[in-house]
Protein backbone atom coordinates (compact mmCIF):
# COMPACT_ATOMS: atom_id res chain seq x y z
CA UNK A 1 0.00 0.00 0.00
CA UNK A 2 1.31 3.42 -1.04
CA UNK A 3 2.05 5.49 2.34
CA UNK A 4 1.18 9.10 2.43
CA UNK A 5 2.38 11.35 5.22
CA UNK A 6 1.10 14.70 6.54
CA UNK A 7 3.99 17.58 7.58
CA UNK A 8 2.92 20.66 8.91
CA UNK A 9 4.93 23.57 8.41
CA UNK A 10 6.78 21.91 5.67
CA UNK A 11 7.30 25.29 3.42
CA UNK A 12 10.45 25.81 5.13
CA UNK A 13 13.32 24.30 7.76
CA UNK A 14 13.12 21.19 9.53
CA UNK A 15 9.53 20.19 7.54
CA UNK A 16 11.00 20.85 3.98
CA UNK A 17 13.75 19.44 4.50
CA UNK A 18 11.72 16.04 5.97
CA UNK A 19 9.02 16.55 3.35
CA UNK A 20 12.16 15.86 0.61
CA UNK A 21 13.83 13.38 2.77
CA UNK A 22 10.76 10.86 3.27
CA UNK A 23 9.88 11.50 -0.71
CA UNK A 24 13.34 10.27 -1.49
CA UNK A 25 12.49 6.80 0.44
CA UNK A 26 9.10 6.45 -1.28
CA UNK A 27 6.85 8.50 0.45
CA UNK A 28 3.53 10.56 -0.69
CA UNK A 29 3.89 13.71 0.72
CA UNK A 30 0.66 15.70 2.12
CA UNK A 31 2.28 19.32 2.28
CA UNK A 32 1.10 21.85 5.08
CA UNK A 33 1.99 25.77 5.07
CA UNK A 34 -0.41 28.98 6.88
CA UNK A 35 0.33 31.67 4.44
CA UNK A 36 3.00 30.93 1.81
CA UNK A 37 1.56 28.38 -0.55
CA UNK A 38 4.09 29.69 -3.26
CA UNK A 39 6.56 27.98 -1.52
CA UNK A 40 4.81 24.90 -0.67
CA UNK A 41 3.29 24.56 -4.25
CA UNK A 42 6.97 24.53 -5.50
CA UNK A 43 8.27 22.24 -3.19
CA UNK A 44 5.31 19.84 -4.18
CA UNK A 45 6.67 20.32 -7.74
CA UNK A 46 10.23 19.11 -6.90
CA UNK A 47 9.04 16.16 -4.79
CA UNK A 48 7.23 14.64 -7.28
CA UNK A 49 10.63 14.57 -9.80
CA UNK A 50 11.43 11.67 -6.89
CA UNK A 51 8.49 9.36 -8.59
CA UNK A 52 6.13 10.35 -5.73
CA UNK A 53 2.67 12.17 -5.87
CA UNK A 54 2.71 15.47 -3.77
CA UNK A 55 -0.05 17.81 -2.83
CA UNK A 56 -0.44 21.45 -0.76
CA UNK A 57 -3.13 21.74 2.65
CA UNK A 58 -3.35 25.38 3.51
CA UNK A 59 -4.52 25.96 6.85
CA UNK A 60 -3.79 27.57 10.31
CA UNK A 61 -2.95 24.73 12.96
CA UNK A 62 -4.55 27.51 15.81
CA UNK A 63 -7.83 27.37 13.75
CA UNK A 64 -9.56 24.09 15.10
CA UNK A 65 -12.73 24.37 12.68
CA UNK A 66 -10.49 24.76 10.07
CA UNK A 67 -7.94 22.05 10.76
CA UNK A 68 -11.22 20.45 10.99
CA UNK A 69 -13.19 21.04 7.54
CA UNK A 70 -9.80 21.27 5.73
CA UNK A 71 -8.00 17.62 6.50
CA UNK A 72 -11.50 15.62 6.57
CA UNK A 73 -11.77 17.00 2.88
CA UNK A 74 -8.40 16.03 2.51
CA UNK A 75 -8.97 12.71 3.84
CA UNK A 76 -12.29 11.67 2.09
CA UNK A 77 -10.96 12.02 -1.24
CA UNK A 78 -7.44 11.10 -0.67
CA UNK A 79 -7.54 8.22 1.89
CA UNK A 80 -6.24 8.13 5.50
CA UNK A 81 -2.65 9.45 6.69
CA UNK A 82 -0.02 6.74 7.26
CA UNK A 83 2.20 9.54 8.98
CA UNK A 84 2.19 12.63 10.77
CA UNK A 85 4.66 15.17 11.61
CA UNK A 86 3.56 17.93 13.78
CA UNK A 87 6.64 20.14 12.73
CA UNK A 88 4.54 23.56 12.64
CA UNK A 89 5.08 26.40 15.16
CA UNK A 90 6.38 29.76 16.29
CA UNK A 91 8.08 31.44 18.52
CA UNK A 92 7.72 34.88 20.54
CA UNK A 93 10.67 35.45 22.72
CA UNK A 94 10.39 38.00 25.75
CA UNK A 95 11.41 37.93 29.57
CA UNK A 96 8.71 36.51 31.29
CA UNK A 97 8.14 40.10 33.27
CA UNK A 98 7.66 42.10 30.13
CA UNK A 99 5.56 38.76 28.13
CA UNK A 100 2.51 39.93 26.72
CA UNK A 101 -0.44 38.36 27.37
CA UNK A 102 -1.15 37.61 23.57
CA UNK A 103 2.78 36.35 23.39
CA UNK A 104 1.46 33.72 25.51
CA UNK A 105 -1.78 32.81 24.05
CA UNK A 106 -0.31 32.77 20.65
CA UNK A 107 2.85 30.30 21.35
CA UNK A 108 0.62 28.10 23.53
CA UNK A 109 -2.70 28.03 21.44
CA UNK A 110 -0.30 27.26 18.23
CA UNK A 111 2.26 24.66 19.13
CA UNK A 112 0.26 22.82 22.15
CA UNK A 113 -3.19 23.61 20.73
CA UNK A 114 -2.10 22.37 17.12
CA UNK A 115 -1.39 19.49 18.03
CA UNK A 116 -4.65 18.59 19.08
CA UNK A 117 -6.21 20.67 16.39
CA UNK A 118 -4.60 18.57 13.69
CA UNK A 119 -4.51 15.08 15.49
CA UNK A 120 -7.98 14.89 16.12
CA UNK A 121 -9.16 14.77 12.63
CA UNK A 122 -6.87 11.80 12.19
CA UNK A 123 -6.58 9.46 14.61
CA UNK A 124 -9.76 7.63 14.49
CA UNK A 125 -9.76 7.40 10.55
CA UNK A 126 -6.53 5.58 11.22
CA UNK A 127 -7.56 3.29 14.00
CA UNK A 128 -11.10 2.55 11.79
CA UNK A 129 -9.30 1.57 8.84
CA UNK A 130 -6.60 -0.16 10.86
CA UNK A 131 -3.72 1.49 10.00
CA UNK A 132 -0.17 0.74 11.77
CA UNK A 133 0.87 4.60 11.65
CA UNK A 134 3.02 6.74 12.82
CA UNK A 135 2.60 10.13 14.58
CA UNK A 136 5.73 12.02 15.41
CA UNK A 137 5.94 15.68 16.71
CA UNK A 138 8.75 17.89 17.08
CA UNK A 139 9.32 19.41 20.57
CA UNK A 140 12.51 21.02 21.08
CA UNK A 141 15.44 21.08 24.01
CA UNK A 142 14.01 23.96 25.27
CA UNK A 143 11.00 21.54 26.31
CA UNK A 144 13.09 19.67 28.26
CA UNK A 145 15.02 21.96 29.53
CA UNK A 146 13.83 25.42 29.54
CA UNK A 147 15.80 28.42 28.26
CA UNK A 148 15.57 32.38 29.15
CA UNK A 149 13.12 34.17 27.40
CA UNK A 150 11.06 31.24 25.99
CA UNK A 151 8.72 30.27 29.32
CA UNK A 152 5.75 30.43 26.55
CA UNK A 153 7.45 28.23 24.21
CA UNK A 154 9.39 26.07 26.35
CA UNK A 155 5.75 25.38 28.12
CA UNK A 156 4.34 24.41 24.42
CA UNK A 157 6.96 22.21 23.42
CA UNK A 158 6.60 20.11 27.16
CA UNK A 159 3.41 20.35 26.77
CA UNK A 160 3.65 18.29 23.53
CA UNK A 161 6.34 15.55 24.90
CA UNK A 162 3.33 15.23 27.81
CA UNK A 163 0.81 14.68 25.35
CA UNK A 164 2.49 12.75 22.86
CA UNK A 165 3.57 10.15 25.69
CA UNK A 166 -0.38 9.57 26.44
CA UNK A 167 -1.48 9.56 23.68
CA UNK A 168 1.38 6.81 22.80
CA UNK A 169 -0.14 4.95 25.16
CA UNK A 170 -4.15 5.00 24.08
CA UNK A 171 -2.62 3.94 20.52
CA UNK A 172 -0.11 1.83 21.51
CA UNK A 173 -2.02 -1.52 21.45
CA UNK A 174 -3.37 -0.36 17.72
CA UNK A 175 -0.13 -0.52 16.41
CA UNK A 176 0.15 3.49 15.87
CA UNK A 177 3.57 4.83 17.35
CA UNK A 178 3.66 8.00 18.56
CA UNK A 179 6.99 9.64 19.27
CA UNK A 180 8.63 13.22 19.95
CA UNK A 181 11.91 14.91 18.68
CA UNK A 182 13.46 17.50 20.32
CA UNK A 183 16.26 19.43 17.95
CA UNK A 184 18.71 21.01 19.61
CA UNK A 185 20.10 24.51 17.70
CA UNK A 186 19.40 23.62 14.21
CA UNK A 187 20.76 26.06 11.26
CA UNK A 188 17.50 26.96 9.72
CA UNK A 189 15.92 30.52 8.87
CA UNK A 190 14.79 30.52 12.59
CA UNK A 191 18.39 30.39 14.00
CA UNK A 192 19.83 33.11 11.80
CA UNK A 193 19.52 35.86 14.32
CA UNK A 194 21.41 34.06 16.68
CA UNK A 195 24.84 35.22 18.24
CA UNK A 196 26.64 31.71 16.24
CA UNK A 197 29.56 32.47 18.47
CA UNK A 198 28.14 32.56 21.43
CA UNK A 199 25.88 30.07 20.61
CA UNK A 200 28.64 27.12 19.58
CA UNK A 201 29.77 27.47 22.71
CA UNK A 202 27.45 25.71 24.33
CA UNK A 203 27.08 23.08 22.61
CA UNK A 204 29.42 20.11 22.88
CA UNK A 205 30.00 19.41 19.41
CA UNK A 206 30.59 23.15 18.55
CA UNK A 207 28.22 23.56 15.83
CA UNK A 208 24.43 24.16 14.96
CA UNK A 209 22.58 20.85 13.78
CA UNK A 210 21.72 20.14 10.19
CA UNK A 211 17.81 20.02 8.83
CA UNK A 212 18.62 16.58 7.20
CA UNK A 213 20.01 15.49 10.63
CA UNK A 214 16.44 15.63 12.35
CA UNK A 215 14.43 14.45 8.97
CA UNK A 216 16.86 11.45 9.00
CA UNK A 217 15.50 10.21 12.06
CA UNK A 218 11.90 11.10 11.10
CA UNK A 219 12.47 9.03 8.34
CA UNK A 220 14.02 6.05 10.82
CA UNK A 221 10.68 6.57 13.11
CA UNK A 222 8.33 6.47 10.00
CA UNK A 223 9.64 3.03 9.01
CA UNK A 224 8.91 -0.33 9.79
CA UNK A 225 12.28 -0.92 11.48
CA UNK A 226 10.31 1.49 14.45
CA UNK A 227 7.19 -0.41 14.68
CA UNK A 228 8.26 -1.00 18.47
CA UNK A 229 9.43 2.15 19.68
CA UNK A 230 6.90 4.14 20.68
CA UNK A 231 6.43 6.95 23.62
CA UNK A 232 9.97 8.41 23.11
CA UNK A 233 11.90 11.83 22.96
CA UNK A 234 15.05 12.03 21.16
CA UNK A 235 17.10 14.55 21.28
CA UNK A 236 18.88 16.22 18.37
CA UNK A 237 21.17 18.49 19.80
CA UNK A 238 25.09 17.82 19.39
CA UNK A 239 25.15 17.15 23.31
CA UNK A 240 23.08 20.28 23.92
CA UNK A 241 22.27 20.44 28.08
CA UNK A 242 23.05 16.64 28.32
Amino acid sequence: MEKQVLITGSSRGIGKETALYLAKNGYNIVLHCNKNITKAEEIAREIETFGVTARVLQFNIKDREECKRVIEKDIQENGIYYGVVLNAGIARDNVFPILEEDEWDEVIDTNLGGFYNVLKPVVMPMIEKRIKGRIIAMSSVSGLCGNRGQVNYSASKAGIIGAAKSLSLELAKRGITVNTIAPGVIDTDMTQDLPVDEVKKMIPMKRFGKAKEVASLVNYLMSEDAAYITGQVISVNGGLYL
